[in-house]
């Protein structure tokens, strides 16, 4: 990039972190892709003259509200909740509840930019947006989640709706989470509406949801990988996380022939070389879902090692799945990482590479999935199961799996498109950027000045 770039880079920086200070998160969200945006729109007058960059950096608008409740022993707790609703240029906002107590505005304001770019990138009618609480579920009972959720509903219900805003799960609010959740709306609004997803199969959920994430971060890997006449057999993987996200990428990976030996969490990683699948993988699922323990428990069950306090980033491997959380991956995770042969990654959580880390990446010219790309099957079968409750209907598992297929596949076209390069290499970091800014764009300059 020229001098004259990154002074145009520095400056639109400037002027939004002067508008947006102390919101380190979403700072390096929108560098990310300032990076990239900033020489296409000098080269497309339309999208400069109409400052749609500017525009989109900031929310259509955040609720910011207290959320109080009484736990078991009685007393009375106070929470803070926002809900940022970012775009809703192309369809309704869209976008996941974060219950955690780290939640703050930066996160959610990155996370809600970001999935602007990865809804519009499914190809589907939806907006971004993203919302969540500082309240802790871990340690929680079901019946002061329980309480937790439906007071919250009682202020967001008047935020959200079929045609308005659809929130789904994320980190710490799963299927519990999302039926009380739903089921409060119901009794408030007195219908049954498709306002939440991530729903109970049994109340208007979709096949694959739980899936979607993990088997989405798989596909877009096999296409960068056919895209270099690879495939998935015999590659040896490292997965970070043990969620959802974690645990469904290893099932796609180990399904499609590849050896996952490595899954973490928030107190360290287990390697275990001969690999996470058949009943392993089961026990470790049942862990997670049902016992809710702690990854040290596979190591002491299956006799592999267990790494307290570490990331799984320094075991040698042919392709890395974080599925974890945002800056997972830090400048000295990508140099070992590459140090120890790494071909490709695939982003299943959301930016969980530092900027020096994808700086790295991209010097090293690896297959690099990012998020924006990389994770989109969970909203895209979120947005399926809002179809199938307009519908009044359920497709199958393997519908829902072909459509998750076919979405993931338009995805990784998309990149190809704007960010291949001359010598055949693809900057899939460019091309989600691009391939997902062109669509809100041309919306956004179709409606005027609003």
């Amino acid at each position: 990039m020229s001098k004259n770039g990154h002074d145009n880079i520095k400056r639109f920086m400037r002027g939004l972190i002067k508008r947006n200070p102390g919101e380190p998160e979403f700072h390096q969200a929108v560098h990310e892709v300032a990076e990239s945006l900033l020489p296409f729109i000098r080269e497309h007058r339309e999208y400069r003259r109409a400052r749609i960059l500017e525009r989109m950096t900031e929310p259509d608008r955040i609720v910011i509200f207290r959320v109080t409740w009484e736990d078991d022993r009685g007393r009375f707790r106070a929470n803070r909740a926002w809900r940022v609703q970012f775009n809703n240029s192309i369809g309704p906002y869209k976008g996941g509840l974060r219950f955690h107590p780290k939640v703050n505005l930066s996160v959610l304001k990155f996370l809600g930019f970001e999935q602007t770019f990865k809804n519009s990138l499914t190809g589907l009618p939806i907006g971004g947006a993203k919302g969540g609480s500082n309240f802790n579920p871990k340690g929680k009972s079901d019946r002061e989640v329980m309480r937790f959720c439906q007071s919250l509903m009682l202020e967001l219900h008047r935020h959200i709706g079929d045609d308005i805003d659809v929130p789904a799960g994320d980190i710490g609010v799963g299927r519990r989470e999302i039926s009380y959740l739903f089921g409060q709306f119901k009794r408030l609004q007195n219908r049954f509406a498709g306002i939440l997803t991530g729903k109970g199969l049994s109340f208007g959920g979709s096949l694959i949801r739980t899936e979607a994430t993990g088997y989405g971060s798989v596909y877009f890997m096999e296409k960068m990988l056919a895209h270099r006449g690879e495939d998935l057999e015999g590659k040896t993987c490292v997965v970070s996380g043990s969620g959802n996200v974690a645990l469904y990428t290893i099932e796609k990976l180990s399904q499609l022939g590849a050896r996952v030996v490595a899954a973490s969490d928030s107190g360290g990683f287990v390697h275990d070389p001969q690999g996470i699948r058949d009943e392993k993988l089961e026990w470790l699922k049942s862990l997670k879902e049902a016992r809710r323990g702690r990854i040290s428990e596979y190591a002491e069950e299956f006799g592999c090692d267990y790494h307290a306090g570490k990331r799984p980033w320094g075991v040698r491997c042919d392709l890395a799945f974080p599925s974890a959380t945002q800056n997972e991956i830090r400048g000295d995770d990508a140099k070992a990482l590459l140090d120890n042969g790494l071909l490709g990654l695939s982003e299943g959580a959301n930016m969980p590479s530092t900027v020096e880390a994808q700086r790295r990446f991209h010097a090293a010219r690896i297959l690099f999935g990012p998020a924006k790309a990389a994770n989109a099957g969970g909203v895209a079968v979120s947005a399926l199961e809002q179809s199938q409750n307009a519908l009044r209907i359920s497709w199958s598992r393997d519908e829902v799996d072909s459509r998750l297929r076919e979405i993931m596949k338009n995805i990784h076209e998309k990149c190809v498109r704007y960010g291949e390069e001359d010598d055949g290499y693809v900057d899939y970091v460019r091309g989600a950027n691009i391939g997902g800014f062109v669509k809100v764009a041309d919306a956004m300059l179709a409606y005027g000045v609003v």
